[in-house]
């Protein structure tokens, strides 16, 4: 059994901030509760993105699943270009490896779940792509 607690995430190597590739000060937060060390076939992080920002992604190598639990955005599917209100409640699912971008109106607080599981290692690439990484991979 693991039992994790937000507070005793704030501050470690599990609390990453995020960066656009063109944004120093950085678009999001993310608290990964969960990482593939823990073996259990996916991971899950506690993830804020800041209100005023866009951050585009592109999960190319990763099936992500996304819960709004706070806050208001927009999510923009890049090679649509169909829009979705995001509010408290809502869910989606980047099921198809979809190009995407998150405009955050206020600072939006969701909970996601990664397949394959993240290592925590991970960078968005110029593509906005995390590699696939084990925990088997050097560092």
């Amino acid at each position: 059994m693991i039992v994790r607690r937000l507070n005793e995430i704030v501050g470690t190597e599990r609390d990453v901030l995020g960066h656009d590739r063109d944004v120093a000060e950085g678009t999001w937060r993310s608290r990964r509760l969960i990482l593939a060390n823990d073996r259990v076939g996916f991971s899950m992080h506690d993830t804020v993105l800041y209100a005023g920002t866009e951050t585009s992604m592109w999960y190319a190598n990763h099936v992500e699943a996304v819960y709004v639990i706070e806050g208001n955005g927009e999510l923009i599917d890049n090679e649509t270009g169909q829009k979705h209100e995001l509010s408290p409640g809502t869910m989606y699912l980047l099921d198809g490896h979809e190009r995407h971008t998150l405009r955050a109106h206020t600072d939006v607080r969701t909970v996601c779940v990664f397949n394959p599981p993240v290592t925590g290692k991970e960078v968005h690439d110029a593509n906005g792509v995390y590699p696939l990484l084990t925990e088997d991979d050097p560092q």
